[in-house]
């Protein structure tokens, strides 16, 4: 079974909040309001925070 995970750019985030709202799993924050973190423990790759993002730059990667 393929394991993913989101992966936010760094360079790009703005810090909007968007992908906050929709993360089932309490997986993203904005603990230094300059961008989005993803705890990678948490996160199951569900995809939503990718099709809430405005700017996409939250992307799902494969993980081992």
């Amino acid at each position: 079974m393929i394991k993913r995970k989101a992966v936010v750019n760094l360079q790009e985030c703005v810090a909007c909040g968007c992908c906050i709202k929709v993360c089932p799993r309490n997986a993203i924050s904005i603990p230094n309001g300059v961008n989005a973190l993803i705890n990678r423990d948490l996160c199951v790759g569900c995809g939503k925070c990718v099709k809430e993002c405005p700017a996409s730059i939250i992307k799902l990667e494969v993980t081992e």
